[in-house]
């Protein structure tokens, strides 16, 4: 399931969708909240541009929207329907696990949406 070549693997890993041999971002850490965006320039490996058009990565916003959202219901489901808290408790559980999980939804948001661009090829970096 997780092996190269998938596009999971690549949305799961953070590594270049190409080749899948190498990281995007300078540091692993999402929770390093310096760095959470920063990106190198291209692959070392086989060199595909990562930004492939000037603000590309703002079509990301409309992947980490849907991200929330299904956190946010996930979040209800499991606390007032699972657990049967209260209302409010569900409600401060949903805020909690956005914040929480805010640096993992934003990055995975710019994963899914480069490889909705870009397809693995084995080929790549082979010269």
């Amino acid at each position: 399931m997780l092996k190269k070549g998938s596009k999971l693997n690549s949305i799961l890993t953070g590594t270049c969708p190409r080749c899948q041999e190498e990281s995007m971002y300078v540091n692993q850490n999402p929770y390093n909240l310096n760095t959470i965006y920063k990106m190198h320039n291209h692959c070392n490996h086989c060199h595909l541009h990562y930004q492939i058009e000037p603000s590309f990565f703002y079509g990301a916003m409309y992947v980490n929207y849907g991200l929330t959202v299904a956190i946010g219901v996930a979040s209800f489901i499991i606390t007032k329907i699972l657990l049967g808290l209260n209302i409010e408790t569900s409600f401060i559980a949903i805020i909690v696990s956005l914040i929480v999980l805010m640096p993992v939804t934003a990055r995975l948001s710019r994963n899914i949406y480069i490889n909705m661009f870009v397809s693995y090829d084995q080929t790549a970096g082979k010269e």
